[in-house]
């Protein structure tokens, strides 16, 4: 299976660039309601990804900010604890599954290393579910039949 068939493409991605500020990082998560965004630099490369958490232990941790203070400061600087780590796009389908387990999305990079979009694992457990059930499709029927009757 092709991993681009998963893809949310770049354009669909809320993202920042690693010269943003922390208010404007807060600003861009709040409004999509995102609680990690991944990290490029202006040549469209993946940097890393923030989390609120990495926000919040920044900001308590190292700075003691007003948001105006944070207008200047750049979002870079503060600590992250994890990056999630990005696939290229010939990535294999067990490789993205192993890499999906560790992160609630997988950046994907092009052999420039070029951010194209990134894999939400909802939909990798989606399209997991869906080959279950086709290929275990007597076990699928009695199991919600139990679940039907309350039972477990």
């Amino acid at each position: 299976m092709n991993i681009l068939f998963f893809l949310t493409p770049k354009q669909d991605v809320a993202f920042i660039y690693d010269d943003f500020s922390i208010r404007q990082t807060l600003e861009k998560m709040e409004h999509h309601r995102y609680s990690s965004i991944p990290i490029l630099n202006r040549k469209g490369e993946y940097i890393g990804t923030i989390t609120e958490g990495d926000l919040l232990w920044g900001i308590k941790n190292a700075y003691n900010l007003s948001l105006e203070q944070a207008e200047d400061m750049p979002v870079i600087r503060l600590p992250r604890k994890r990056d999630n780590q990005p696939v290229r796009v010939d990535t294999t389908m067990d490789e993205l599954v192993t890499a999906s387990m560790q992160q609630n999305f997988v950046p994907v990079i092009d052999d420039k290393n070029s951010f194209i979009g990134i894999i939400k694992r909802k939909d990798i457990i989606q399209y997991c579910y869906d080959r279950y059930k086709k290929e275990n499709p007597l076990e699928v029927r009695r199991r919600n039949t139990l679940q039907a009757r309350g039972i477990s």
